[in-house]
């Protein structure tokens, strides 16, 4: 998993420059145990191998006294190629799909990827071909024995296409906007797939809308016109929110509450037809928005709910979230597990979470990242921390098991500066002063990101990536490098 870090600046006024700065990385695999956080880090400095060098390629040439080229073989040759069946696909589309060519030889296994290829169009029910072996009517000049040729000849079945879309009772939304969303139009090949498709689109964007009711029919087939698409919509009523209530809820207030989810009821409680649009995805969403939050906060057993209250014309509702908070959790062990190469009481030392403390989602997350970047000092780029949460018997009483998987432990092999636009304005040297790490270094998260807001800072290069692509601090494996 590569480290990218993007930013890029060249100016149109100035001269276009675009940085790339790739670390190739060499595995070591030292593994004595170190304290994180200071100190030497054992193991020897190893130099750098030297890069594999290419000949030239007139050097090439000449060594092997000319290139030779692959030459066909075969038994026939093809007389012709025949399409049969095709009344709206050109003939010439066709055949520049297939690479079965008259004059060339015959060979099954090509006639057999182009009907691959033919049926990858999508333009075709069904793709069949025939070969049919001929000889030619005198022999060869040699007098050997007359020469085979081959009739190829494909049948194709085109596939109907659609005449016209039609969307009837659409009061809500325009034809443009179901165009657009159905992903159908005149002219497509007629597919039961695609319409179907289509058809699931339009009620996501229906009920993404507010249309929460609405229902749909797609048919295929009018009177004088068997290839129309028609989509039928029932639309039903477009519903809004009216109110929002949380009940259940102690440790933390309504209000509170209220600002973590999406939905929203009228703008300011009076402005009644502005963002709160009923959206069916956005409320379950916030169902487990809020059940997280609770997780969270140390209620490890926290449920949530909801239920939906509506007024009589059925266009106006009423979401309930019901919150059943359960105990809140606090942390009876934390045990580290899968680390050798760092000791446990290093790692212990950068945790924030001790024993007998509330358990906290967001700490954890933190310690997670400190156990992570602390292990990426140390040329462990690619370490992996998994945490598990264990319930005791005891009520309200948590273990915590922090998993590390360390991965490998990586040098810095080699340091490549890449300059496009004008090169001849900028050293190497300028750019590799703005990265302090260096060949046979182990590679440090520390340094990565020290380099990447140097790069920033330094507008030498082009920020907007309309005008140059960024540049990039890239960590290669040694073997991709070499490639």
């Amino acid at each position: 998993m590569p480290f990218r870090f993007y930013r890029c600046d060249t100016s149109k006024h100035r001269f276009l420059a675009c940085f790339v700065c790739c670390l190739a990385i060499a595995f070591s695999s030292n593994h004595l145990h170190a304290q994180m956080g200071g100190g030497g880090m054992g193991g020897g400095q190893a130099q750098a191998p030297a890069a594999a060098t290419k000949p030239k390629f007139s050097d090439h040439i000449h060594n092997r006294d000319g290139m030779a080229l692959r030459r066909e073989a075969g038994d026939a040759v093809v007389a012709e190629v025949r399409l049969v069946g095709n009344q709206v696909i050109r003939t010439t589309d066709i055949l520049a799909e297939i690479q079965t060519r008259k004059g060339r030889f015959y060979s099954e296994d090509t006639v057999l990827s182009d009907v691959g290829r033919l049926n990858d169009m999508g333009s075709f029910d069904h793709v069949t071909f025939e070969a049919e072996e001929r000889l030619t009517a005198t022999p060869g000049s040699n007098g050997s024995a007359p020469q085979k040729s081959v009739l190829v000849t494909f049948y194709v079945r085109e596939r109907a296409m659609v005449s016209q879309v039609i969307y009837h009772g659409d009061y809500g939304m325009n034809d443009r906007e179901l165009s657009g969303r159905s992903g159908i139009t005149a002219g497509d090949p007629l597919s039961e797939f695609a319409i179907e498709t289509g058809k699931r689109r339009l009620i996501d964007y229906y009920h993404e809308e507010g249309f929460n009711q609405a229902a749909i029919i797609a048919s295929i087939g009018l009177p004088g016109d068997p290839n129309a698409v028609v989509f039928r919509i029932n639309e039903g009523p477009k519903e809004r929110i009216r109110d929002i209530r949380i009940e259940g809820a102690s440790i933390v207030s309504e209000s509170r509450l209220k600002k973590i989810i999406q939905s929203r009821g009228p703008m300011m409680g009076i402005m009644s037809y502005i963002g709160n649009v009923a959206d069916m995805k956005k409320i379950d969403a916030d169902v487990d928005v809020l059940a997280s939050y609770y997780h969270n906060l140390g209620f490890l057993t926290a449920t949530v709910g909801r239920r939906i209250e509506y007024d009589r014309t059925g266009k106006w509702m009423t979401i309930v979230f019901v919150v059943n908070e359960g105990p809140r959790f606090s942390i009876g062990d934390i045990q580290i597990v899968g680390n050798e190469f760092i000791t446990e009481e290093s790692l212990r030392r950068r945790l924030e979470l001790k024993a007998n403390d509330v358990f906290s989602g967001t700490k954890m997350r933190k310690d997670i990242g400190e156990i992570v970047y602390g292990y990426g000092e140390l040329g462990f780029i690619y370490a992996e921390v998994n945490p598990k949460t264990i319930m005791r018997d005891e009520n309200g009483i948590v273990d915590l098991v922090f998993e590390i998987t360390e991965g490998d432990r990586w040098k810095v092999n080699s340091i490549r500066v890449e300059i496009d636009g004008e090169p001849h304005l900028m050293r190497e040297t300028t750019m590799l002063n703005l990265i302090e790490m260096r060949e046979g270094d182990y590679i440090d998260r520390r340094d990565l990101e020290t380099g990447r807001n140097r790069i920033e800072r330094s507008q030498l290069l082009e920020t907007n990536p309309t005008i140059a692509a960024p540049p990039d601090i890239i960590v290669k494996p040694l073997e991709e490098s070499l490639r």
